[in-house]
Order: structure tokens, then C-alpha cells, then sequence
């Protein structure tokens, strides 16, 4: 693990110093970054409409309830592990609920599989606690800014007093500095989350419903107070504890302090406790502690930028790459469904903050890739390869095969949590998540990656599905029973007999790359064997006239939130325009369907998706119409997705506001797809650009291949192309300029029809321009 961090270090400065050296200058070309900060005139007074700021590890809302300033605390690894007892029994297995579907017993699998998630409060992600300042003699506000460029969050009053607060980007802390007090007095309180049970409540804890805290059980925790510093101490399930540390100081008009958050079971190395944290870094000075904070940012912003004329979409996406590097790093749990920023209202976070992988985390870092931030996505490869043996022991356990498997709800640590078991243990999570194994290759190019881990957790979900295969009727291979997200809900009529798009698009890209980087590997082979699997399965599932089905008979007919039956499309690609005519007016056909059908019971995310496939389809009209619709109704003022309709203009009949944070990422992502695409091989700059979007540019856009690219239009004309060979190798580039237009290059290439064959080295420099 350690190498492959080392490795990504390496790989990210250099391509920071390429950076600084090789770019498109785009300042001032539309706006800058400060353009896109979050200015308020008062606080939130809910907690979902805090102004956020973390570091993957521990973050902080920033809001008021009632008359105090409150600091909103979380931290990623804080989860009660309580485990699922109804997932240790005999009936707990794929045969038996195959069995129980085919002698129409169903019901027994929702009772055993299905309704103890919703009854038990754990596993869950737990909240920490949280800071208040009482305010209420400052009087009005003047402004609340989020400054994404150093990921800094001023308050200012009219009286004179400024809050400066920000988590330290690579450290385990966070500060906040009050000037201007006078006399005001002023000092934290801790406050603790309303785990306890007290008084009469102790005798009813049975009775509690829904998703009140205090179903959990713990005992109340203890507030220890010093000299300019509080400590709180909570015990959770087993021998789970965490401590909150804050230690502040005073001098003339001013207040400056610190905080942090331990858990003594850290996934992190080096773990120390928030009051070690705290009296590490207290003697240092915030300012001090604010440089290398924002040297942090400044590399962040420097990986990759866009300028485009749609003010919104353009603040939209760097409000989304705000907090993707404020919830991802190397280090770090990966992206839950809130990341660092658990509900803060006594209650558990929604769907209990989990990981959930039938969709959430894979669009959590989508956007990871062509922004350049590899090095972010690391955390999630990090992690997955870490339970990898808990995965497996999984995939013997309940489907009694080889090879891999992961559950489709998970806990911290990678263990089931059960749900709709349809999602929960679907038998192709691991097949999806492989894509971010075989992306992270493709983009990185890291051939030590491709040995250790890509290829073999694309062989071991092969292994798995080989052998949780039957044979149809007609010869070919099928699941015993199949699902696609989350069609019919949990009902016995979400299981087909025959597989479903869903599982089978996944199931043949699974064996077509376990072919690809088998033969990349010089494994011919298992390259063939691969390849014999595949043509074992049937192709995709087509009608004529609404193109791609759920499966044989079941047409996409009503509006759903999850496009499960598309995913052949989008993102594996294997259904592609690329491909001929053929493929495109299966294109047409399926996202016609979707359209005329309409949105009835589409998310947030929903539409973030829809961007997603009509840039692919090189729609950058309706790519532009679906994410705006998503930023302008389906977001918090704070920029949040929480899932509904916010306003009430026609586009959703869900109108209720739980935040999760995959539509968000999944936004950035059809942005970029907008600007550059790179999945079939060929790099094709600029293909879904609305007609009225003349002037636009990027900088440092990762592509398949390991290539930087950097480009400039201008009045409608591709003015410059910068491009960085990270690895060497061929590129392939469709002709960005118009016919016939004469245009110049730096280096020697070929052509085969519109496009460019160009032999790179490692750390070349080519540029186009006309």
C-alpha cells in the first residue's frame, strides 16, 4: 500500500509541475475562483445548509441554532460496527433466497434479509459532538463567505467582529480565530449528541422509533473542563470510544483556538488522541498553520480548471471540486453517502451514512479521474484493496463460490449490512467497482498498479461469476436469478429469471477487460480463457423502439431514479457511438425513451447522471439543461444535493431534502464529459458543447493514456492545444479543428481519417495551434 501512495506522490508533482510550465492561461478569460464562493448575508439555521469544510478525515458545519454559533463536528472513522445478527444464520445464502423466490416464499426474505436494517440503528455512521459560541450580543451579520480558493469560511458582524475558521488540509485539526471582540465575552461549549438515555426515557429504550440517536443505548459521555480547554469523551458499542479536544487562547480583542477528533479505531497508521492533536499543534500559530493550509489548496486548484459561459454550471463545478477535496484523500475512509459531514440533529445520518456501492460510490468519484485527481481517488482503491480478504470471505459465505464479491451496502470496514437484499448482496457490486481498478489504470498508466491490483480483482470477480453461473435453455450462461437497481423496490418481482441488463453489462465488461489486461500483462492464456467466458453470455438486451430493457419483456416504461438499464451505455461503454450506426440509434432510442417518459421520479442525482449520458451522446444541449435543472433544484443555498425537489417547478415528485453527495460529484463528472472524452481510445476535445458556447477553455484534463491536455476556444475557434505525455505512448486525437483549417504541431504524427496518431515519450510537450 505504501508504494502504491509513493508512487501517486511522484505521479502528482510531476504533473503539478507540468502544471506551472505548460498550461492554457485562463485567468480573467471568465471569472476566477472567487467567483464561485459561497456569500450569504446571515448563518443557516439548519445544519444540512452549513458552510462545510473538512480533509477526508474530520470536518466541521458551520451554522447557528438559535442564538450560537455552532461548529457541526464529524469524523469519517466514527461508526458504530455493531453487527448484523440476522447475516449469521443458515439461511443466510443466494441458494436460499433463490429458493424462497422460486416456491414464491419471498416474504421470508424480506422478513430475515430486508426489515432488520430498517429496525436496527446499527451499523451506522455516528456523529461527533459539536463547538457553540454564544452571539447573541453581536448583533447583525454582515456576511458569511466560503473562500474556496484557500477553503476558508469568514463570518463578519456589522459590530466589527470576524470569525476566520478552516480544517487544516493535511492535518488532523481544525481552527477558528474571533477579532474584533472588545469587550464581548466569548468561549466555546462542548456539546454532546444526544446519545443518552435519561430519567423515564432509560425504561422505554425499546419503544424508540425511527431514527432517533438514542437508540444506540450508549451511556451519557463525560465533558472534562480545564483552563482555556474542554474535553469530551464518548463510548460507543464494544470498546469503541472517541474523544473532541479544544484548547483556545485570548488576548486583547482576539480569541484563537484549535480542535480535533480521535477514535481509538482509527484506519489511519499513526493514531494519537485529539488532546495529543491539539497540544501538538496549539503552540503554533493559526496564520503560521494557514500557509501551509493553503499551499495544500493552491496545489489542489492547480490540477485542473475550467472557464465556460454558463456562470452557473461553471460555480456549480468548482463548488463540487470544493468538496471533493474536502472528502477524499489517499489516507482517508472513502466518500460515505454524507462523507465528513454527518446529520447534526439527533437523529441517524440518512440510510445510516453507509457505504453503499449499488451506485453512490462510484458516482462519488467519477469526477476523480479527467480533473487529475488520482491521487484523491487513491483513498477508495486504498480501501477496497484493504478488505479485499473481507470481501472474499463474503463472496464464500453467501454465494459459496471463488473469486470476489462485495456487498452492496457496507459498513467502515467492509462488512454487510442488508437492506433490499436485491442491491445489498447483488451478485455484480464487485464488477462495478473493478471499473474504478481498470479507470485508475487507464488514466495512471502505472503498469506496478495494473500488476497488483487491477488485473487481479478483475480476475477474482471472474473467477466468482464463473462460478455463479448456470446455463439457459437455450445454452447460454445466465445467473440463477438476477436484479437491476432498484427496480420494483424490494418486492419479489425485483428478481428476473433471466439476467439483467444491469448484472450482464457488468458481467461482459468484467470478462472483455479481464481479457485486455490479461493480454497488456503478456498472459495470453488466460486472455483466451476470458474471451471463451464471454461468448458464453448473451449480448445486451435492445428493443426496437425503446432500445435498452431492463431485461427481455421489461421495457423502461416509468419514470425511476436509478437508469439501472443503461449502464451498458453509460459508464461501461460498451454500448457506444463509436460503434456505428447500430449503437447510435440504440442510443437515441433508449434516452428518447427516457425523456418522453419524463422525470416524474427522477433524484437529484438523476439528472447529474442524465448530463452524464447526453454529453456522451454528444448532447451538450440537453447535457447543460439536465445539470442546470440539478444545480438550480436539487440543491441546498450551500450547494448540497439532498436528493428532492427544492422548488417546486414540475421536475420531481420527491420533494423531501435527505443530503448525500454523489449527485454532486456525478455533476463535475458530466461537466468534464462535456469538455473531453477519452473512453474509447480516441480523445475527442470539446465533443458536447452547447452552440452558444464560444468562448471556453481547461486546463490539465486527464485522459486515458495518461495524458494532460489543456485547450482554448475563442469566438467559436480552437485557438491552442497543450498536451503532456505523462507515460509516452501512442495518442490517438480526433481532429479538433475545423475541416480543412490549417493548423500547426510540434512534433510528427499521422492520420487515419479524422484522426491523429500521435508517438509521444515520456514528459513530451506537444502543441497545437491555429
Amino acid at each position: 500500500m505504501e508504494n502504491i501512495k509513493m508512487k501517486l506522490f511522484i505521479i502528482t508533482g510531476l504533473s503539478f509541475l507540468l502544471f506551472l510550465a505548460f498550461s492554457v492561461d485562463t485567468k480573467n478569460e471568465q471569472s476566477s475562483i472567487d467567483d464561485h464562493d459561497l456569500v450569504f448575508t446571515e448563518l443557516a439555521k439548519t445544519w444540512d445548509e452549513g458552510i462545510p469544510l473538512g480533509n477526508g478525515t474530520i470536518g466541521v458545519l458551520i451554522w447557528k441554532k438559535e442564538n450560537k454559533l455552532r461548529f457541526s463536528l464529524d469524523r469519517a472513522d466514527l461508526w458504530d460496527l455493531r453487527p448484523m445478527d440476522n447475516l449469521n444464520t443458515s439461511e443466510w445464502s443466494f441458494e436460499w433466497v433463490y429458493q424462497q423466490w422460486k416456491n414464491n416464499n419471498y416474504k421470508a426474505v424480506q422478513k430475515n434479509f430486508d426489515m432488520p436494517y430498517d429496525k436496527s440503528p446499527a451499523p451506522s455512521k455516528i456523529p461527533a459532538g459539536a463547538l457553540e459560541f454564544n452571539i447573541e450580543n453581536f448583533g447583525e451579520i454582515e456576511s458569511v463567505r466560503l473562500i474556496l480558493d484557500d477553503a476558508v469560511c469568514k463570518v463578519k458582524w456589522k459590530n466589527g467582529v470576524l470569525l476566520t475558521t478552516f480544517v487544516h488540509a493535511s492535518k488532523s485539526n481544525g481552527w477558528y480565530r474571533f477579532d474584533g471582540l472588545k469587550n464581548l465575552d466569548l468561549s466555546p461549549q462542548m456539546i454532546m449528541p444526544d446519545y443518552a438515555l435519561k430519567g423515564e426515557d432509560a425504561k422505554t429504550i425499546n419503544s424508540l422509533k425511527g431514527q432517533d440517536l438514542r437508540r444506540l443505548g450508549y451511556k451519557e459521555g463525560t465533558i472534562l473542563k480545564g483552563e482555556n480547554e474542554i474535553t469530551f469523551d464518548q463510548k460507543g458499542w464494544n470498546e469503541f470510544n472517541y474523544q473532541i479536544h479544544t484548547k483556545w487562547k485570548t488576548w486583547k480583542n482576539s480569541l484563537e483556538g484549535t480542535w480535533s477528533i480521535s477514535s481509538n479505531k482509527s484506519l489511519q497508521e499513526h493514531n494519537i488522541s485529539a488532546k495529543e492533536t491539539v497540544n501538538k499543534v496549539f503552540k503554533a500559530e493559526m496564520q503560521k498553520e494557514l500557509v501551509s493550509h493553503k499551499e495544500w489548496w493552491q496545489n489542489f486548484w492547480n490540477r485542473s480548471s475550467i472557464s465556460i459561459p454558463d456562470q452557473v454550471l461553471e460555480k456549480q463545478w468548482y463548488l463540487e471540486m470544493y468538496k471533493f477535496g474536502s472528502a477524499a484523500r489517499a489516507d482517508a475512509p472513502p466518500i460515505s453517502l454524507q462523507s465528513v459531514w454527518t446529520a447534526d440533529n439527533g437523529k441517524l445520518p440518512p440510510w445510516k451514512g453507509d457505504f453503499h456501492h449499488d451506485l453512490n460510490t462510484q458516482l462519488s468519484y467519477w469526477p476523480s479521474y479527467s480533473a487529475n485527481h488520482l491521487d484523491l481517488e487513491q483513498g477508495f482503491i486504498n480501501w477496497l484493496v484493504q478488505y479485499k480478504p473481507t470481501f472474499k470471505k463474503y463472496t464464500k459465505a453467501y454465494f459459496k463460490t471463488d473469486g470476489l464479491n462485495v456487498p452492496g451496502v457496507t459498513t467502515l470496514t467492509g462488512e454487510p449490512m442488508g437492506g433490499w437484499i436485491q442491491y445489498s448482496f447483488g451478485p455484480t457490486v464487485g464488477a462495478w467497482l473493478g471499473q474504478h481498478f481498470y479507470l485508475h489504470w487507464r488514466y495512471s498508466m502505472d503498469r506496478d498498479f495494473l500488476k497488483e491490483h487491477a488485473y487481479p480483482w478483475i480476475k477474482d470477480v471472474a473467477i466468482y461469476l464463473d462460478q455463479i453461473s448456470e446455463r439457459s435453455a437455450e445454452g447460454k450462461r445466465k445467473l440463477p436469478i438476477s436484479s437491476s437497481p432498484e427496480i420494483f423496490d424490494n418486492s419479489k418481482k425485483a428478481w428476473f429469471s433471466q439476467t439483467t441488463n444491469f448484472d450482464l453489462a457488468f458481467i461482459r465488461w468484467t470478462y472483455e477487460k479481464a481479457s485486455e489486461l490479461a493480454l497488456e500483462l503478456g498472459k495470453e492464456e488466460e486472455a483466451q480463457n476470458w474471451q471463451n467466458i464471454l461468448s458464453e453470455w448473451p449480448s445486451l438486451w435492445v428493443d426496437g423502439s425503446t432500445g435498452l430493457v431492463f431485461a427481455p419483456g421489461t421495457p423502461y416504461t416509468e419514470s425511476h431514479r436509478h437508469f439501472s438499464h443503461l449502464v451498458g451505455f453509460h459508464p461501461l461503454g460498451i454500448i457506444d457511438r463509436s460503434n456505428g450506426a447500430e449503437h447510435q440509434k440504440i442510443i437515441e432510442n433508449t434516452l428518447d425513451n427516457l425523456l418522453n417518459i419524463g422525470s416524474d421520479w427522477f433524484t437529484g442525482y438523476s439528472f447529474s447522471w442524465l448530463g452524464n449520458l447526453q454529453a456522451r451522446n454528444f448532447d451538450g444541449e440537453g447535457a447543460a439543461k439536465s445539470l442546470r435543472i440539478f444545480s438550480e433544484n436539487f440543491c441546498l443555498p450551500n450547494s448540497f444535493h439532498v436528493n428532492g425537489e427544492q422548488h417546486n417547478r414540475g421536475y420531481s415528485k420527491f420533494k423531501y431534502r435527505p443530503f448525500t453527495l454523489e449527485g454532486n460529484f456525478a455533476f463535475a463528472s458530466g461537466i468534464q464529459e462535456m469538455l473531453i472524452q477519452s473512453h474509447t481510445g480516441i480523445v475527442i476535445l470539446f465533443p458536447a458543447i452547447p452552440k452558444s458556447w464560444k468562448t471556453i477553455s481547461f486546463n490539465q484534463l486527464r485522459t486515458e493514456g495518461a495524458f494532460l491536455f489543456s485547450a482554448k476556444k475563442k469566438d467559436g475557434l480552437l485557438k491552442e492545444v497543450k498536451i503532456t505525455s505523462e507515460k509516452g505512448g501512442i495518442l490517438k486525437l480526433k481532429n479538433p479543428f475545423e475541416e480543412n483549417k490549417k493548423f500547426s504541431i510540434n512534433t510528427k504524427y499521422t492520420t487515419e481519417g479524422d484522426i491523429f496518431i500521435i508517438p509521444t515519450s515520456v514528459g513530451q510537450h506537444i502543441v497545437l495551434t491555429q
